[in-house]
């Protein structure tokens, strides 16, 4: 399977690190893909109209995308219900935090893209700042019962959102005001599928 990534993208890492916990992780080719708004990726587009990361090759060329789909296919590959509950009620849950953890993770490299412009829309940033504490301080309240809960979709994706926002965001502070969110992810970041896939910017020499 040929997985098209990048070292930076939060994306990206959530299937590689779900690859690993699924004991996938030496069955994917990873290809180096750059993309940017402004700037698709030519040798993409024939397999991911959308242009987007990651996009996963299967042997027989079938392509899926986005990283909520791949990962439901190496889970069923793995054997299912590995990473997502099979019961509805449970299944229901993770994909309801999945769906904030991911959805911070997009409002994040949104809110990093805006910030790197020239001229930036200054109620756009603040809505960012707005909508980030809500939910840091939604993740806060949930944190202790995740940690009572196996390591699937929504503890890879929310690991990842932690991870991201010190990767991009080192002045936000968040460790100190969210302590609970911050020791939860010290308790797990030594997993060997959060070690092993650390955010690096490939471009800069490390």
């Amino acid at each position: 399977m040929k997985l098209y990534w990048s070292s930076t993208s939060p994306f990206v890492r959530k299937v590689v690190v779900s690859a690993h916990e699924l004991g996938l992780s030496d069955r994917l080719e990873t290809i180096q893909t750059r993309v940017a708004p402004s700037k698709p990726d030519p040798a993409l587009l024939p397999y991911n109209p959308l242009g987007q990361l990651p996009t996963l090759v299967l042997d027989d060329g079938t392509v899926l995308y986005d990283s909520l789909v791949i990962i439901e296919y190496l889970d069923h590959l793995a054997g299912g219900a590995k990473l997502i509950p099979s019961s509805p009620e449970r299944r229901i849950e993770e994909l309801r935090l999945h769906a904030l953890c991911n959805g911070f993770l997009d409002l994040l490299v949104q809110w990093r893209i805006e910030s790197l412009k020239d001229t930036k829309q200054i109620a756009l940033i603040n809505a960012f700042n707005l909508k980030a504490s809500k939910i840091w301080t939604n993740l806060e309240a949930t944190v202790e019962g995740l940690a009572q809960q196996p390591f699937g979709l929504s503890s890879i994706t929310l690991a990842i959102v932690a991870e991201y926002a010190d990767f991009r965001f080192p002045k936000l502070g968040w460790r100190e005001k969210y302590p609970a969110l911050s020791n939860w992810h010290q308790s797990i970041q030594t997993r060997p599928s959060l070690a092993s896939t650390r955010f690096f910017d490939s471009s800069k020499p490390q």
